[in-house]
């Protein structure tokens, strides 16, 4: 799961995790270059029309969340965040 959490492509994933994993991955750091070939990526790996929407809504989902949040200046709650000094967690000024 750590390793998950800090770079899923050295991960060891079945394919079809290693599909949606990649297409979230582009989808949130690059969205404008997402591509036909991308979905296409899915399909081959296995996934239905309806798990590429539900891939694709629960990514753009949680990256609309975000940024609402980040714009408005609200931090992470208390139970949300990591343990001190593991690096991840938010700071607000």
């Amino acid at each position: 799961m750590a390793q998950l959490a800090a770079d899923h492509t050295a991960a060891q994933l079945p394919p079809r995790q290693r599909a949606m994993l990649d297409y979230a991955a582009k989808l949130t750091r690059e969205p404008w270059s997402v591509r036909e070939i991308d979905v296409a990526a899915l399909r081959e790996a296995g996934l239905s029309d309806r798990d590429i929407l539900d891939v694709n809504q629960v990514t753009a989902y949680y990256a609309y969340a975000n940024r609402v949040a980040d714009g408005l200046g609200v931090g992470v709650d208390a139970y949300v965040a990591s343990p001190p000094g593991k690096g991840t967690e938010r700071k607000r000024k």
